[in-house]
């Protein structure tokens, strides 16, 4: 059940979750202090959910960029120094947010930096991980590594609401520098050239696919050739897609949770904390769909987290006590992170040599353009028609996601040989 692999895989695996709950927690500390920002600087719904979509601006533009340089500049050990730099700038942004945003469009313009941090480093950390684990093991190394959103999602929640317990929301971005440099560190004596040739070896050794044929390739042709690989593979298109629903959906769900609940009655402290609730039961839909995807097809779970998503979502409509949401959203974590993973393994395997390009494309057009549109959207479906309608669309917005879905192409060997499987996928 729990695969074999050297130590510096383990390592790295463990560095680059730590990276996705620090994104996590970033993407989730807005939502959590909300109500806050509403009431200092009195904006609608719709003008708050506008301050998401400047940060899924700069996702977009983080996502496509880095994912793209870190290409040209090379995969493997060489994406260290490319997804550092990614993680510098929401480090040095959660610094300047809480010391320069007194007035609401210092706060605003901030965002930005921050966003092209989340979109940048994201695409960067998966396929780093995804190069450092034997093929065989690609789903659940990518699952585990996921386990990083639904952790960080609880643990916003209980941060967000100490804060709170003693200070203002301000000082709940200054979690990002306090995780995001022990980690830089880690990943720059970890991630070199040096280490990735031992994983190599040991994967060599054990009869097992090696993720890449090299330890680290630039990716070939022109400066656009990486695009136009990406734009070339259905796969990768149909997972845009699919991802892109999933995220509007996501977005939705979240950015107006504690405001939901705060009208109901609860504090802002107390919503705050259940808000992350997810994040105690998240883990065990990512590892579990991880792995089952490399022995069943990545399809076949991908089918069954879209309707158990559809499904979920419209249990919120009811959630009007503390102990509902509790029960709700710890339900929901079983689900709620699982597709990203299982999707992002996929993609590696159907394009390994621009896996960098592809994931940035996928996360800067589907999480930063759900994220730029879904919010406000959402936003104005709340302030018009009542939260009702706006889970009942989200649902319909799942759903959805079985069309692309039918149209992807398995890319898991049904006879579970990796090794001859490789070539094929590679020009999907």
């Amino acid at each position: 059940m729990l695969p074999h692999a050297p130590a510096t895989s383990w390592w790295i695996l463990l560095i680059t979750t730590l990276a996705i709950l620090m994104t996590a927690i970033d993407g989730g500390i807005l939502p959590a202090v909300l109500p806050a920002i509403i009431d200092e600087f009195g904006l609608t719904n719709a003008e708050a959910g506008l301050i998401n979509s400047v940060f899924f601006g700069g996702t977009i533009v983080g996502a496509i960029f880095f994912g793209w340089i870190a290409d040209r500049i090379g995969s493997g050990y060489r994406r260290t120094w490319t997804w550092i730099i990614a993680m510098a700038l929401g480090t040095i942004g959660g610094a300047l947010t809480y010391g320069f945003s007194g007035v609401f469009l210092s706060f605003l313009l901030l965002r930005i930096p921050m966003g092209i941090s989340r979109g940048g480093s994201e695409p960067v950390n998966v396929a780093l991980v995804g190069e450092w684990w034997p093929r065989e093991h690609r789903g659940f190394a990518v699952g585990v590594h996921h386990t990083g959103f639904p952790l960080g999602q609880f643990a916003t929640g209980a941060l967000i609401a100490l804060v709170l317990g003693v200070s203002g929301w301000r000082e709940a971005f200054l979690v990002i520098p306090l995780i995001g440099i022990p980690i830089m560190i880690a990943q720059a004596i970890i991630g070199t050239k040096k280490h990735q040739q031992k994983v190599y070896d040991w994967i060599d050794d054990h009869g097992m696919t090696r993720p890449t044929h090299e330890l680290s390739v630039k990716s070939p042709g022109n400066l656009i050739e990486p695009v136009k690989q990406v734009l070339k593979s259905r796969n990768a298109l149909l997972c845009m897609a699919l991802i892109f629903l999933f995220l509007w959906a996501e977005t939705g769900a979240v950015t107006f949770l504690t405001t939901q609940l705060t009208q109901h009655g609860i504090s802002l402290t107390e919503a705050a904390l259940v808000s992350g609730a997810s994040g105690l039961t998240g883990w065990i839909g990512q590892v579990g769909w991880g792995w089952a995807s490399d022995h069943t097809g990545r399809k076949f779970a991908l089918r069954f987290l879209v309707i158990g998503w559809a499904i979920m979502v419209l249990c919120f409509i009811p959630l009007s006590s503390l102990t509902m949401a509790w029960i709700v959203l710890i339900l929901w974590g079983l689900v709620r992170n699982a597709p990203f993973p299982v999707v992002y393994a996929l993609l590696i395997d159907s394009l390994p040599r621009s896996a960098g390009t592809a994931m940035g494309l996928m996360i800067g057009l589907a999480l930063g353009v759900s994220g730029v549109f879904a919010a406000a959207v959402q936003g104005f479906v709340i302030d018009h028609f009542g939260f009702t309608a706006h889970y009942i669309m989200l649902a319909i917005i799942c759903l959805i996601g079985l069309i692309p879905l039918a149209g992807i192409r398995e890319t898991v060997p049904e006879d579970g040989n990796w090794k001859e499987a490789t070539a094929d996928d590679e020009v999907l």
